[in-house]
């Protein structure tokens, strides 16, 4: 097999935010969860669920771009909405799809919204992903469809290109910071600088759990709510959480069975995955496996800098860009382009 090709490219940080931690942390600090308006639109799944939908309105024929938000994010995420403001801004549609247990009230976005059903979302969950581009695709067939993925979002987004392949409707894709290998990511976040950021999603995954097992007791009768509590990294909640409530027989089983690694090669649709070496959550040399393991349709551009997910470059901290977001629009529109 071809390998992919990859780039490696050194755009430059912003010298007002350095490191890869401040990279990280500057959406938090800066960016504004309000940059787009939203139509909402609420689909029952297959399994007789909600799946909230946010839509970002534009022409009529114009091409239509999915994203996917990271880990506890939503369409009101900082990154989320940053990308479906470029999409608003390239005169197409956007369509961004809230994971279940992440989508969050319209007008109180602190708010999430409860699901139906006894379940949460994981990275290597595609079946909703697969059930949204089908009925898009059924809506509107002439309609072009793309997508984009971040974080958690990318790694979802990759590993149904891969389980896709030729027939995917989707005709070109871009992913910015994506776990490839999601046990390296979660032995990764085991140091000790790791376990901050690992705090910061378990309180908020334990909580939502913990209100699972209350709505659904019976359903969720093997899921140990006291092993809950104690869990203090992603493999100990993959292991109590992830794998029992959707059906794997353990951290492992999951971390083989979900990681996009292995579906890498089968990507039939152009994709560019960007990836920076200094991304705190996921080991940098993940990257370089991935872009062994990917079919010649996928394009890896590694930076040595960017954290996860920020890549902020620009003069001045009043004036900054987002190098990562802006070069996967640029991806789209090249291919938008070439297809006329």
């Amino acid at each position: 097999m071809l390998a992919s090709a990859v780039m490696v490219i050194d755009a430059g940080p912003a010298w007002w935010i350095p490191g890869a931690h401040l990279q990280t942390a500057w959406a938090r600090i800066a960016r504004s969860r309000r940059l787009v308006t939203f139509d909402r639109e609420v689909l029952t799944t297959p399994d007789d669920d909600d799946l909230v939908l946010d839509h970002v309105a534009g022409p009529a024929a114009s091409p239509r771009v999915l994203i996917l938000h990271g880990l506890e994010g939503s369409a009101y995420s900082l990154h989320t909405q940053g990308l479906a403001l470029l999409v608003a801004r390239a005169g197409w549609r956007g369509t961004v799809i809230n994971f279940r247990s992440c989508a969050r009230d319209a007008r109180d976005i602190e708010q999430r919204l409860r699901n139906r059903r006894p379940r949460l979302y994981h990275s290597g969950e595609t079946a909703d992903l697969d059930f949204v581009v089908r009925t898009l695709v059924a809506r509107e067939p002439a309609t072009t469809l793309y997508a984009l993925g971040f974080s958690l979002g990318g790694a979802v987004l990759l590993k149904w290109l891969g389980e896709a392949g030729g027939a995917s409707p989707v005709r070109a894709a871009a992913t910015i910071s994506a776990p490839y290998d999601l046990g390296a990511a979660a032995r990764f976040l085991e140091r000790p600088v790791g376990r901050i950021y690992t705090a910061h999603f378990a309180s908020r995954l334990k909580s939502k759990t913990l209100d699972l097992l209350a709505r659904f007791p019976r359903e969720t009768a093997h899921v140990d709510a006291d092993r809950v509590r104690r869990a203090r990294t992603f493999r100990e909640f993959d292991e109590c959480v992830t794998a029992p409530l959707h059906g794997f027989s353990g951290a492992d089983d999951y971390y083989t069975r979900a990681s996009s690694l292995p579906f890498l090669a089968r990507i039939a649709v152009p994709t560019l995955c960007l990836s920076s070496e200094d991304d705190p959550l996921i080991p940098g040399e993940t990257a370089h496996w991935a872009r062994e393991a990917a079919s010649p349709e996928v394009t890896f551009e590694i930076t040595s800098w960017g954290g996860h997910t920020g890549f902020v470059s620009g003069s001045w901290p009043w004036r900054p860009s987002y190098w990562a977001e802006d070069r996967a629009i640029d991806w789209l529109r090249r291919h938008a382009a070439q297809s006329g």
